[in-house]
């Protein structure tokens, strides 16, 4: 083939690539998507398998609800390229033991406004349906981690036994306490009371007191402030720790470099904040895997001491091979 040749074909070739395009409008015109993928992410401890769930994402004011001045968080938060109001991730965790599924918190549902309310649509999606559920552990019983526990006025997981500190169910679940309680407060009572009835109901709700083996391999640890009866879960298996820390903390941007700085949603502000330091003080120490509710989606990652406060570092992210 002679050049000439070549070089007719060449230019050919392009004059049909180009009317292509053109009949068929650029790339660039194709719509928004509009839609993220399903939220879960999947890691092996040991022999148990987790998966973190999303229940979305809430718009919170931070800078009027934690108790530093809001001049101070704005300037943390801009430090990390974040803003307020904070896109806040809601998370939960399923921990397949092998022998038993259990999740730890449901998400809100409805309970916490219209962002929220994903967390079985991502159960779906992660493979698992709400009815193979066995337990459900609750860190406490406030709306955005008791609100999934309803589907349509009914159990979402019809099948599970549903754990929680024996002092936060006293407190949540008390009547008296509610009519006592400041109207912008009732809201809390009326959500825990809601979610947790038609468990209680058929014998399914069963409160613990303090420090308890839940199932081999997983543990509740009291760590009390947050709520009455907010708790730690401890998952081990062969010799790695999780510890799924709940509301410990809300802004990392700003508590992990401060940890004294607390939120007006802790009952006991001051015995939140001693929980915390003590927490990670020895998770920090131990260099365990923590997985928070209100860290960016999926809250997985290690503490390192930095100064009065720590750093953060996020779990590298990883897939599920086969013969892994």
């Amino acid at each position: 083939m002679t050049h000439p040749t070549l070089k007719r074909i060449v230019c050919s070739t392009l004059i049909a690539s180009a009317f292509a395009l053109a009949s068929h409008g650029a790339s660039a015109a194709a719509p928004l998507a509009k839609a993220s993928a399903p939220g879960y992410f999947r890691f092996m401890l040991g022999s148990f398998e987790v998966t973190a769930l999303s229940d979305g994402t809430v718009d919170l004011p931070v800078e009027q609800l934690l108790s530093e001045k809001p001049a101070a968080t704005r300037t943390a938060l801009s430090r990390a390229f974040l803003a307020t109001p904070l896109e806040t991730s809601v998370n939960a965790y399923l921990i397949n033991t092998g022998s038993k599924l259990v999740l730890i918190d449901t998400g809100a549902a409805g309970l916490f406004g219209p962002t929220l309310g994903k967390l079985l649509v991502n159960l779906k999606a992660a493979g698992y349906d709400a009815a193979q559920v066995d337990e459900v552990y609750l860190s406490h019983l406030h709306p955005d981690h008791v609100g999934g526990l309803l589907a349509g006025g009914a159990a979402a997981f019809p099948n599970a036994l549903v754990r929680a500190d024996q002092r936060d169910t006293d407190f949540w679940l008390s009547q008296a306490r509610m009519d006592q309680a400041p109207a912008a407060s009732k809201g809390y009572f009326q959500g825990a009371m809601g979610a947790l009835k038609p468990y209680q109901a058929t014998g399914k709700l069963q409160p613990f007191t303090g420090k308890t083996e839940l199932t081999p391999g997983i543990s509740a640890v009291p760590n009390y402030g947050h709520t009455p009866g907010h708790t730690v879960y401890s998952v081990t298996s062969e010799g790695k720790t999780l510890l799924l820390i709940g509301d410990m903390i809300h802004v990392g941007a700003v508590q992990f470099g401060a940890p004294g700085v607390t939120i007006s949603f802790d009952s006991d502000s001051k015995a939140a904040a001693a929980a915390r330091q003590t927490v990670f003080g020895q998770a920090a120490r131990d260099g365990v895997l923590i997985g928070a509710s209100h860290l960016a989606f999926p809250g997985l990652g290690h503490l390192r001491a930095s100064g009065k406060g720590y750093d953060w570092l996020p779990m590298n992210y990883t897939e599920q091979r086969q013969g892994h």
